[in-house]
């Protein structure tokens, strides 16, 4: 296989810590958790927790969404995971994608994400910074955070050329979802792939497989209705079938329905989705496949330019998800 680092990301929840831990067992690089608060456990408390059961994989959020956090709070939290484990951090930061929407938000403004990495970025050096009219500076005693300057590696989440573009003024690459980011220009590329590798003769719609990467093929339709509209979510089989679904929620409370479950977790309305034709699609949608088949498109990924694929376990076992991918992999 090509050398790409292969990574995992994770849904920060109770047993997280102890599959950061698996992952670094099995040879991932990498341990990505989401910042979602309105879904999952608190990443930064997660991530300090996986810090300490581990020793070598590197650990950090993706996507942090600025509007979240004062730019102090998360230069507080990397220089306390910095300092717990030197050299093993890496931050991701985006516009936002669910953690936005199911808070009945639309993603920032990619000019308001680039000054909060400029202001982050001058914090973690232990430079003066100015956020809302005041200036800002970490004076952090010894003892209580990783000293200045901070090297931490810093990522834009971002899946099109705005975002690609503020990853070229002020980042180190891009992490995209699903499919690359054709603008990215950094020598960092990340992709977070979902899916399942496949049991001898297992069927593509076999129950576990259904559980293991239907959550991945829901969030592409999530992301078509927020990103595209109805119709394209029309245009994938069973995509109507979800939509009609979602629509029966009240406007004022539909945002919750679209993002529940997001990753994690198979609502009744993707249920009806996958039975109704949408299943069809997790080999096209998701890193799914035999050992074979997903060991042939990681390294199709390695050729196109990506430099670290992030792969997202769903389901009810997801130690066994890990193991597989890594055995697929080739770890």
């Amino acid at each position: 296989m090509s050398a790409l680092e292969v990574s995992a990301a994770f849904a920060p929840g109770h047993d997280t810590p102890d599959l950061v831990a698996l992952a670094e067992e099995l040879g991932y690089a990498r341990a990505w958790l989401y910042d979602s608060p309105a879904l999952y456990h608190d990443v930064w408390m997660t991530l300090a927790l996986a810090a300490e059961r581990t020793s070598r994989i590197g650990l950090g959020p993706a996507v942090l969404v600025p509007s979240l956090r004062h730019p102090m709070v998360n230069a507080a939290a990397i220089a306390t995971l910095a300092d717990l484990v030197p050299g093993r951090v890496a931050v991701a930061i985006g516009a936002g994608f669910t953690g936005r929407h199911v808070l009945g938000q639309r993603p920032m403004r990619w000019a308001d994400v680039r000054e909060y990495i400029v202001v982050l970025r001058a914090l973690l050096r232990g430079d003066d910074a100015e956020w809302e009219g005041a200036t800002i500076r970490m004076i952090h005693p010894v003892g209580f955070g990783a000293p200045r300057p901070i090297a931490v590696r810093i990522l834009v989440g971002a899946d099109g050329p705005r975002g690609a573009a503020v990853a070229a003024e002020v980042a180190d690459g891009t992490f995209a979802a699903g499919r690359p980011n054709s603008s990215s220009t950094g020598s960092w590329t990340g992709l977070l792939q979902f899916g399942t590798v496949l049991d001898d003769g297992e069927a593509i719609d076999s129950a576990r497989v259904i559980e293991a990467a239907g959550p991945g093929l829901a969030v592409a339709l999530h992301a078509r209705l927020e990103m595209a509209g109805p119709d394209a979510v029309d245009r994938v089989p069973g995509g109507q079938v979800w939509r009609e679904a979602v629509e029966q929620v009240p406007p004022e409370r539909r945002h919750l329905a679209v993002h529940e479950g997001h990753v994690v977790a198979l609502t009744d309305r993707d249920r009806a989705a996958l039975e109704a034709g949408a299943a069809a699609r997790i080999p096209n949608l998701t890193l799914t496949g035999t050992a074979e088949q997903v060991r042939a498109r990681v390294d199709r990924f390695a050729e196109s330019g990506i430099t670290e694929l992030a792969y997202h376990a769903a389901g009810p076992d997801i130690p066994r998800e890990l193991r597989a991918f890594a055995n697929a992999a080739g770890l």
